[in-house]
Parts: structure tokens; C-alpha cells; sequence
């Protein structure tokens, strides 16, 4: 496993979580009341979220195991330059700050506190360029559709180039409706060549209470696959969750994305992996401020 990319990866913006479990009815708003969720921003408001990120690779190849683990807290921040009559949004994405850790197998701990280490451990160069500087220019519509996007920082790849949040519904939908989100996954095969692996996120509105909807998000694995080398590749998109949105002010409250995915056989018959992640993010409070509903 390439554990520096991985690393680099936690500080994008990506989207799900573990399902906790509907709620009981009585305490749920009327199940056939329909909700119009739509983002909603206003201009010169500046958004954050704390970010959370702990993965653990197990792998076991020719009798020999090694384990590498990191974790990740980070600070996201959208700051608001214009909204459009039609509700889009642009916006300016960039990480305020960052602790990062990581160990593998062998290995001395490596750690990084952007508000403190003057100096970074190599591995961790480009996140540390990249903290407190803009990472890219997004214009978002009012259903959660990058409409456009132009990178800031070239040279950090730290941004997640597809989706940075949970698409909306276009219509108005009751609880137990649901949507989705085709998307492909780009997998390298044994020849060395690219495949494209379809896969598909489903968004059920679970239940809404106090002006909170509960939407549970499921990926699926389209495209049949039956090489465990391939298969290993995928791990890192078979995440399911849970996302909390306010349907007032418009924007995620907090979501939770958890992965835990063994594959046997990915580089021999005595191989293995075990891919344990969790993924959360939670606004900050303090930085919301509620748009008025049209």
C-alpha cells in the first residue's frame, strides 16, 4: 500500500458514514411530509468543519505481515466570495491546520503538528505546503454539483479532484425515498493497464427531527469483480454511512464514513489484507449562520 498518498488523501473533503439505526417513529416528523434539501450559503461567511481521519492496513504477503497505521485532524474552511440568485455558490477551499501521525511496521512513529513543527518529517512536505493556503476556487450548486472548480496550489495534491460533498435530491423526497450518484473508480490490472470499475452511492432520507435530516449513504460495486487484485484496489470506496443535514441552514452538520474490507488472495493464494478506516467530519460551532429560506 502506498501509505504517503493515503495521507495525502485524508485532508480532501469526500462523503459518508456508519448506519446508526432509524430512530422510532414517534419521534420522527410526519413520514409522508416531503423535504426540499437544497444547500444554501450566503456571501462573506466562512465555514469549518474538523476533520478526522484513522486507518489501519493489515497486510500479510509470503508469511511476512506488516501493519501501517496513520491518523489525521485537520481543520476544513470554505469561505464564501458570491452566491447566485439560483442558490450556487463560490467558494474558497483550503485546510487551516493539521496533525498527522503515522507508523508502520519497523518503523519509527512519525508525527506532524502544523501549529507547532517548524520542520516536517519527510513524507509530509507537501501537506505541510499546503496548510493555510487556498487549494482551489469551487463554484457548488444549490444540490451539491462541482459546477467548476480551479486549483489554487498546483503542486499539492491534497484535494480530492471528484465530488466534495453529498449530492441532493432534485425533488422534494419523504422519508425513505431515496437518490443516487453513479461514479467510476480508476483500478490499475496485473498488465499495467487502467480499468474502469463501476459503482454507484445510494441516499435514503432516513428520518428528520428538529430541522435535522438523517440520510443514509450505500456504496455498491457495479462491475463484477472477481480479482482480488482489483479488489484490494477498491477498498477505499466501499465506505457506507451516515450524514446529518440541516435543512434550514443548508449545509452538513457532520457525517461518518467507516470501511472495514478483507480480501484474501491479492498478491498470491497466502496473501491477505484488511482495510480498517473512519472517516468524520463535524462543523464547528460558532461558524454557522442560517441563511433565510426563499
Amino acid at each position: 500500500m502506498r501509505t504517503r498518498f493515503r495521507l495525502l488523501w485524508v485532508l480532501a473533503t469526500a462523503v459518508a458514514c456508519v448506519w446508526s439505526g432509524s430512530p422510532a417513529p414517534a419521534e420522527s416528523e410526519d413520514a409522508a411530509e416531503k423535504y426540499t434539501l437544497r444547500y444554501r450559503f450566503q456571501p462573506g461567511e466562512t465555514i469549518r468543519w474538523k476533520v478526522s481521519h484513522r486507518n489501519r492496513v493489515r497486510t500479510t504477503v509470503a508469511g511476512v505481515t506488516q501493519t501501517a497505521e496513520s491518523t489525521s485532524d485537520s481543520i476544513k474552511v470554505w469561505r464564501m466570495r458570491e452566491v447566485q440568485p439560483d442558490g450556487s455558490a463560490t467558494f474558497v477551499y483550503s485546510v487551516e491546520q493539521v496533525q498527522m501521525r503515522q507508523i508502520l511496521s519497523g518503523r519509527d512513529e512519525l508525527l506532524f503538528d502544523s501549529e507547532s513543527d517548524a520542520e516536517q518529517p519527510h513524507g509530509f512536505e507537501q501537506v505541510a505546503e499546503a496548510v493555510g493556503r487556498p487549494l482551489s476556487t469551487v463554484t457548488l450548486s444549490d444540490r451539491g454539483k462541482v459546477l467548476q472548480r480551479e486549483r489554487e496550489l498546483q503542486t499539492t495534491p491534497v484535494e480530492n479532484e471528484g465530488d466534495i460533498t453529498i449530492p441532493l435530491p432534485d425533488e422534494p423526497v419523504a422519508m425513505g425515498e431515496r437518490w443516487s450518484r453513479p461514479h467510476e473508480v480508476q483500478v490499475r490490472t496485473e498488465a499495467g493497464g487502467v480499468q474502469a470499475i463501476r459503482t454507484r452511492q445510494t441516499f435514503t432520507l432516513d428520518s428528520v427531527r428538529h430541522g435535522v435530516a438523517v440520510i443514509r449513504v450505500r456504496t455498491t460495486v457495479l462491475t463484477p469483480v472477481r480479482d482480488p487484485a482489483i479488489e484490494a484496489q477498491l477498498t477505499q470506496s466501499a465506505a457506507s454511512g451516515e450524514v446529518r443535514f440541516d435543512v434550514d441552514a443548508g449545509r452538513v452538520l457532520s457525517q461518518q464514513m467507516d470501511t472495514d474490507k478483507r480480501v484474501v488472495g491479492f498478491r498470491g493464494e497466502a496473501s491477505s489484507l484488511h482495510y480498517v478506516t473512519r472517516f468524520t467530519e463535524e462543523l464547528i460551532p460558532g461558524e454557522l449562520r442560517t441563511a433565510s429560506v426563499p
